[in-house]
């Protein structure tokens, strides 16, 4: 038998396009049934309306204070500390940290989610829904999905260290599915706009359990279990909290910065159409966002907190550098795509129902200038996971202050521009960060392949603007012939994005983009051996 060894050439590329792709495809899945929910959502509902304008911000509130105190910023405390105990082979300490995490946050979360409920009055009246009755019930509805988010970042958290990444993956998948169904039997059976609201808020905390819920059969089959623990005198139980709190600040303060967007928008723009046209953007945005970064950062975060707990410098930097270059061949040309067929797309997938043309101008132009920080934002994700395999999270929290601060400034300046002013504030944000990130974590490594990786994404964006030259040359010709129906405006994007991705690989080849080999390979690794 054949052994693939680590230090064969491309290897960490190639065992990289291996996982992501396999991760990729079931968060894909999940991403694309997000979409079909926000086409669900948009016919039912729209973008221009008191009421799913208040939606839009009575979510924004706890999803906030679960970016603050669980879900994403718990598990990047939590699985570096995880795993750490898990190299050194301390399993039944490592699963007893767990539980006592899982038990401590359900005290806690309970707490805090009691306290915003009746603080939602107040919370509300910040973004000019005070005196709105509707606004505040929506709230109260959907703060504890952070009780179970927090619970579930734990158990991702586990599963991740593990290096099973598909099951988490898929259980968005449920949670669609679960939201969509509710939307779909719920709504015609309401009696007024409140209460499909009510049925829509409804359907997303049952959707938040099922998620919840899902993972724990996977749980089972490892060397450990989960049990009644309160261990809160553990070093390691309060390394993840010591650790959580500057994680906690950096994650919160990139969620703090879309609120105070949502602030402006609500404030100074449109209350009754910027949030949620910005938010109906944002969900087209965040397709290639999950399917790729998320992917990318994701699989590789358990191998940077190993690297770094063996203090494997090298691999850690080889590491950074193969995720950085693969997330840049991915989003750049999505982020181009993005951009040319901004309008064709919105109106593909949203325009029916209650969601019509002067909807799709506003939503288009918020996606164009979302997608011009798409790639940023992607490298900052890698980024962070970078310092938090490090166990260095304070350095990402200033950033993201930093970041905050930026993007404060640039809202004043920007929101004059109209709704797609804001996207575009955080898109130029996200660049800043971006180039702070670098230069501090390329301070701490020593260096960082930076060559290589302006090389190939120097390469990458003139590939990406053949793709945009032939997409849209291609929809325009199909959309001239064709039509605005449904089937032919299908045909028509489908056939201007599978035009330009064919474009771009075949000047990914000529130009000798490396990651384009390293996708490549996955074809001979899936072939069975002569």
């Amino acid at each position: 038998m054949s052994e693939v060894r680590p230090e064969a050439p491309g290897f960490p590329s190639r065992r990289l396009a291996l996982s992501t792709a396999a991760f990729s495809a079931a968060t894909g899945l999940s991403r694309v049934l997000g979409l079909v929910r926000e086409i669900v959502v948009r016919g039912f509902f729209g973008v221009e309306g008191a009421g799913i304008n208040a939606f839009t911000v009575a979510f924004q509130v706890p999803n906030l204070v679960r970016a603050l105190v669980a879900d994403a910023a718990l598990s990047g405390a939590f699985v570096p500390v995880f795993t750490e105990l898990l190299e050194r082979g301390e399993r039944a300490r490592a699963w007893r940290v767990a539980s006592s995490l899982i038990w401590i946050l359900l005290l806690g979360l309970t707490a805090i989610t009691a306290l915003f409920m009746l603080a939602a009055p107040w919370i509300m009246s910040a973004f000019g829904y005070g005196g709105d009755e509707l606004a505040v019930t929506l709230a109260r509805i959907l703060f504890p999905i952070v009780i179970l988010l927090g619970i579930s970042g734990v158990i991702v958290g586990i599963l991740n260290s593990y290096e099973h990444f598909s099951v988490p993956a898929l259980t968005p998948v449920a949670w669609n599915l679960v939201i969509i169904a509710g939307l779909v039997i719920g709504v015609p059976q309401a009696t007024s706009e409140n209460a499909e609201l009510y049925v829509y808020a409804g359907s997303i905390v049952l959707g938040t359990v099922v998620q919840l819920l899902l993972p724990l059969p996977w749980l089972a089959g490892l060397d450990g279990r989960l049990r009644v623990a309160i261990d809160w005198r553990d070093p390691a139980v309060k390394r993840v909290f010591a650790l959580m709190l500057p994680v906690t600040l950096g994650l919160g303060l990139i969620n703090f910065t879309t609120v105070i967007g949502t602030f402006f928008a609500a404030r100074y723009i449109d209350p009754d159409l910027s949030p949620s046209a910005i938010d109906a953007a944002f969900r087209i945005y965040m397709l290639p966002q999950g399917m790729f970064s998320v992917a990318v950062a994701t699989v590789l975060f358990p191998a940077l907190a190993r690297l770094a707990a063996r203090d494997d410098l090298e691999s850690f930097r080889s590491t950074v550098g193969a995720g950085l270059r693969q997330i840049a061949f991915l989003l750049i040309p999505a982020s181009v795509v993005s951009v040319v067929l901004a309008e064709p797309i919105v109106r593909l997938l949203y325009e029916r129902g209650q969601f019509g043309p002067s909807e799709t101008r506003v939503v288009a132009g918020a996606l164009a200038a979302f997608s011009l920080g798409l790639t940023f934002n992607g490298a900052m994700l890698m980024l962070n996971r970078a310092f938090f395999g490090l166990q260095s999270p304070w350095t990402p929290t200033a950033v993201a202050l930093g970041t905050l601060v930026a993007n404060t400034a640039l809202y004043v300046v920007f929101y004059r521009l109209g709704t797609w002013g804001i996207p575009l504030a955080i898109s130029v944000a996200n660049i800043l960060g971006t180039v702070a990130l670098v230069v501090l974590l390329r301070r701490r490594l020593v260096r960082l392949e930076l060559g290589r990786t302006i090389d190939s994404a120097l390469r990458i964006i003139a590939a990406s603007a053949v793709l945009g030259a032939v997409a849209f040359g291609v929809w325009w010709a199909l959309d001239e012939v064709l039509g605005r129906a449904f089937l032919a405006q299908l045909v028509s994007v489908l056939g201007a994005i599978a035009a330009g991705g064919a474009a771009y690989l075949f000047s990914a080849r000529l130009l000798g983009v490396r990651e384009l080999d390293a996708l490549l390979s996955l074809r001979s690794r899936a072939r069975p051996a002569d």
